[in-house]
């Protein structure tokens, strides 16, 4: 059965890797085998978690390549140097967002909300067409977006950071339908509210926490390692028969409690 989830030989980009459900990820990754490419903005931060896997495992594991979503070149010296330095990609795992705006959409502006929807879908979509022509020659790969529970649902908070979440899910059915014929995989992870400093301010004032986990069966918020897993499924033989899919892991959010 461990072979299910064996990634020994794949090479894996993972973006937004310096820290939160990114970085957890690209170790999980790393544990079951795979090469793994740290990316986020600064490339000193990258090193260090690169390094820290590396130290873990006693070989090496992984590399820091800096790249920031909004910035297409950037990108594309990001698939071009994985290629170049690890021979080729099988897995990319397209997690970094971000949420520059926090209220009624009323008040959000056209540069904070092109800036979400540049970051969190556009940016997915290029890299997507950078990495995925070698996936579609050699007839396997799994690609991996990260969105949210949002895109299900409303907020009267991150409304517009939801709308970008809810465009990946259909960013990973259109990619699914387009790629399947070629056996390359898409598939999304859709996280509940987790620990992270993206997320910042939904869980750290203490009464805005009761409220958020008041309607989740498991009363908590998730850690960054109980998404983790749910990525190396997605990208492991496990799931070679799983595509165009939102696989929700959220604690339970999403189903509500009834009385």
């Amino acid at each position: 059965m461990t072979n299910l989830f064996d990634l020994a030989g794949k090479v894996a980009i993972v973006t937004g890797s310096s820290r939160g459900i990114g970085k957890a990820t690209a170790e999980a990754l790393a544990e079951h085998g795979a090469e793994v490419v740290i990316s986020s903005r600064k490339q000193y931060v990258c090193d260090q978690v690169a390094a820290a896997i590396n130290e873990e495992h006693g070989e090496s594991r992984a590399i820091a390549i800096a790249a920031s979503i909004s910035d297409k070149a950037a990108l594309q010296n990001l698939v071009d140097e994985t290629r170049a330095r690890l021979g080729h990609i099988d897995i990319l795992v397209c997690n970094a967002a971000s949420n520059p705006y926090y209220g009624p959409m009323a008040g959000i502006s056209d540069d904070q909300f092109r800036k979400i929807l540049d970051n969190n879908v556009l940016a997915n979509h290029w890299l997507i067409a950078m990495a995925a022509p070698e996936m579609l020659e050699r007839g396997e790969g799994s690609i991996i977006i990260v969105s949210s529970v949002g895109g299900l649902t409303s907020s009267t908070t991150i409304g517009a950071y939801n709308v970008s979440k809810a465009a990946d899910f259909q960013l990973a059915r259109n990619l699914a339908a387009e790629f399947g014929p070629k056996g390359v995989r898409v598939n999304c992870i859709a996280p509940g509210l987790v620990r992270t400093d993206f997320a910042k301010a939904l869980w750290e004032d203490p009464e805005t926490l009761k409220a958020v986990t008041r309607g989740t069966p498991l009363r908590r918020i998730g850690e960054p390692h109980e998404i983790a897993g749910a990525a190396v499924y997605l990208a492991s033989p496990a799931s070679t028969f799983m595509t165009g899919q939102i696989m929700v892991v959220d604690g339970g959010s999403t189903i509500g409690i009834g009385l």
